[in-house]
């Protein structure tokens, strides 16, 4: 039921080079992402465990020559920027070896690159014009929109699933009890019986 809705989906920002996915992550098992990035580069790492456990994961991310930028165990949700400083593949990692039976369901952010211009003269040493500046602002509210539609996407996602998650063992529970209900009214109904006819069977002895 968790894994209703939470397919793998990859989007690719128009102004920045970047990837959004959700996948899941079973247990006992690791999954590495890889990103080929310039000298220089600037990258930025937001993840968030959305349903599993105790909704926490291991996190690691290396450069190209296996050295560890960054590490963190058990985390719920973190953020991670560096600036590349070789060229190379760089890998983040996510593992979920310490769990023995519960599979997570992980959120990633990796944008990498510098904003393009918005303006092909932004860069020019005179002035913006009014109009100018009211695209740039109306840009930079519109980044900051898409950021939250994403962080309340993410808490629905999560609410819902903790939801069905407790609905199912509610509705479990239900069926266990109606049955211990059932079994133990059976028993009582026979017990009563067995009275009736042991009283019965010596009404008739003793007559």
């Amino acid at each position: 039921m968790q894994r209703v809705g939470l397919l793998i989906v990859t989007l690719y920002a128009a102004l920045i080079g970047g990837t959004e996915l959700t996948f899941e992550l079973p247990d006992n098992e690791k999954q590495c992402f890889y990103e080929d990035l310039e000298e220089g580069a600037k990258f930025d790492i937001d993840f968030q465990v959305i349903a599993g456990g105790n909704y926490d994961v291991d996190c690691f991310v290396t450069d190209p020559m296996n050295n560890v930028l960054y590490e963190e165990q058990r985390k719920q949700y973190d953020s991670f920027s560096h600036t590349a400083a070789l060229k190379g593949v760089y890998k983040v990692c996510f593992s979920n070896e310490f769990s023995t039976f519960s599979h997570k369901t992980v959120y990633l952010d990796f944008r990498a690159g510098e904003d393009t211009p918005l303006l092909p003269d932004m860069n020019r040493a005179t002035a913006l014009t009014q109009m100018e500046s009211a695209c740039l602002s109306i840009h930079e509210i519109l980044k900051v929109v898409a950021d939250s539609q994403t962080w309340y996407r993410l808490r629905e996602a999560q609410d819902r699933l903790r939801a069905e998650d407790l609905n199912e063992r509610v509705s479990f529970w239900s069926i266990g009890e109606t049955i211990i209900l059932f079994v133990v009214s059976l028993g009582q109904v026979l017990m009563l019986k067995s009275f009736f006819n042991d009283k019965k069977t010596h009404v008739a002895t003793s007559t």
